[in-house]
């Protein structure tokens, strides 16, 4: 008989999840988790389940942009997914970015939040996209105070009826550029009846969403960021025509594909400035932490279900007479991914901690700063963890992994946004650089990782404190000595930065570990922390800028 390889399964994605659910023992009130309980379990199983496999049944379907009508109209339908309509109504009746507005788990919200996403985003395709920008536009309007815009908009962009809910894009890449909006050419022109907007958007995900927060510059105003305004734009008017918006094409990406990314011409989009008509840039500050919180618990998702099925698939998977799951080498490969999957997902719920603590108005000052470098740490390090777990998963599965229908090569092309995606590694490690300039957030993180470490008590933790004592430790004397040179601490951020994200990760698992240890769990957390120990913190080096241009010049 012939031979057929059984495929990876899934089971309920909260009850195999044990880091998960001792996190949130740990981390939520006994009362607010036993309230919770039902809703992780029901949506780890339409995980594990019937998305799981209508993701791989739909892994086909793209979205589709149809420009014109029979008659010669001008439409521009993109005509999204199966799965993703499916996804939309989801959304809304689990109240994924609806939690964290109605703050009934307080300053647990956001944890709450994304430990729903957590659980059911790795089977959505990708939805996860539009519904960052949603939350992050929604907190940008509250935080504003835009009065008529937040009764406008809210109560659609956190709506549980998926009638009447709306997701928001977010409107900032153009020809010149990504990372320096300051470019940004969009003009906008004020007429007899407000505001509208021309120019061009190069790079704009959730094309479908009903409305975007989107940057241009007020005819008259100045060069460079300062002179650029933040809008409000609603996509279509109420006559359901496009509101002086053309879609021009979707973009034909790497990964990602489910996610209608377009390039969009804007000839008179009408729009209504959100907060003024300068500082544009610092105006998305709001918008910009919640997403890049977003795509730091993504990171730590995606792992999280690559891990999972290449778990099952070892077990299932005989070659030279044994199952993977019992073949040394396999079991230390896979041992090493996971040990880089704690220590993400712990500094990503870490920045949900911080997050929802700031917006609760429960946080410290000390945690206010440590939220301004927490963040762009934790979207920078689990970017860049996310991308190599993935290459791992890929190469575990052997030739399987390298062939679309099984699902498998989607984990990686998917992975490589989350270091793209509203900002790269460099530019984070800058963004980090720039939060600590402003005093107490070094301070602030060093302050909290020793209080962490301290917790622990069995002494096969202390090789991780000393890691983490010695990496803070010699971070503390590069920042000294390298502001003496402008050009070496750029060139030495990024190593920096992880240097800092990695330590903190680890001293984050010592304190989980611990805990587990205390709580019943077991030493499995232990083995992660002995192990991310061993694969090491520190990167941190002496840079030779003259050396680096030689070799790329």
């Amino acid at each position: 008989m012939s031979f057929f390889q059984e495929p990876p399964r899934l089971g309920n994605q909260y009850d195999e999840d044990v880091l998960l659910r001792s996190y949130l023992e740990r981390v939520l009130p006994p009362d607010l988790k036993a309230s919770l309980e039902d809703e992780f379990r029901e949506l780890g199983e339409l995980s594990g389940g019937y998305f799981y496999d209508f993701q791989l049944r739909d892994w086909q379907n793209e979205p589709v942009l149809t420009q014109w009508n029979a008659w010669g109209q001008r439409v521009d339908h993109i005509e999204v997914t199966p799965l993703w309509k499916e996804a939309q109504e989801l959304t809304a009746k689990r109240g994924l970015v609806a939690v964290a507005y109605e703050q009934k788990s307080g300053d647990r919200s956001r944890v709450h939040q994304f430990a729903l996403n957590y659980l059911i985003q790795p089977s959505l395709d990708i939805y996860s996209c539009p519904l960052a920008m949603t939350d992050g536009a929604a907190r940008t309007l509250v935080s504003l105070g835009n009065k008529d815009l937040v009764e406008r908009a809210l109560p659609h962009l956190t709506s549980r009826d998926p009638a009447t809910f709306w997701t928001s894009g977010q409107w900032m890449t153009e020809r010149t550029g990504g990372s320096d909006v300051g470019l940004t050419q969009t003009v906008a022109r004020r007429d007899a009846e407000g505001w509208r907007l021309y120019g061009t958007k190069w790079f704009t995900s959730a094309t479908t969403a009903q409305m975007a927060l989107a940057l241009a510059r007020p005819e008259g105003n100045g060069e460079g960021g300062k002179g650029l305004a933040l809008f409000y734009v609603e996509t279509r008017g109420a006559d359901g025509r496009m509101n002086g918006i053309q879609i021009n094409r979707l973009k034909d990406k790497l990964g990602t594909r489910k996610v209608p990314t377009a390039e969009l011409t804007l000839d008179g989009a009408r729009a209504v400035p959100v907060a003024g008509l300068t500082d544009g840039i610092r105006n998305m500050a709001s918008m910009l932490n919640v997403t890049r919180t977003w795509n730091a618990v993504a990171s730590a998702w995606m792992m999280r279900r690559g891990l999972a099925l290449s778990r099952d698939y070892a077990k299932r998977r005989v070659q030279f007479g044994a199952p993977l799951a019992q073949k040394p080498l396999h079991v230390d490969t896979l041992a090493g991914l996971e040990a880089e999957f704690h220590g993400g997902f712990l500094l990503a719920f870490r920045a949900a901690e911080l997050l929802g603590r700031m917006e609760a108005g429960t946080a410290t000052e000390e945690e206010l700063l440590l939220q301004r470098l927490v963040t762009p740490l934790a979207k920078l390090t689990l970017g860049r963890q996310t991308v190599h777990v993935a290459s791992e998963v890929v190469e575990g599965f052997g030739g399987a992994g390298y062939v679309e229908d099984t699902g498998v090569p989607r984990l990686l092309a998917d992975a490589q946004v989350l270091s793209i995606w509203e900002g790269t590694t460099n530019v984070l490690s800058l963004d980090a650089l720039r939060a600590m300039a402003r005093g107490g957030a070094l301070e602030a993180l060093d302050v909290d990782a020793r209080r962490r470490l301290a917790a622990a008590k069995d002494a096969g933790l202390r090789p991780g404190v000393v890691v983490v004592e010695d990496a803070l430790g010699k971070a503390r004397a590069w920042v000294m000595e390298a502001m003496k040179d402008p050009a070496g601490v750029e060139a030495g951020a990024r190593r920096f930065a992880l240097t800092l994200g990695r330590a903190y990760e680890l001293a984050l698992l010592v304190e989980h570990a611990q805990w587990c240890l205390d709580h019943g769990y077991g030493p499995r957390a232990m083995a992660a922390a002995r192990r991310l120990t061993r694969h090491g913190v520190d990167l941190l080096a002496d840079t030779n800028l003259e050396e680096s241009r030689l070799l790329v010049e």
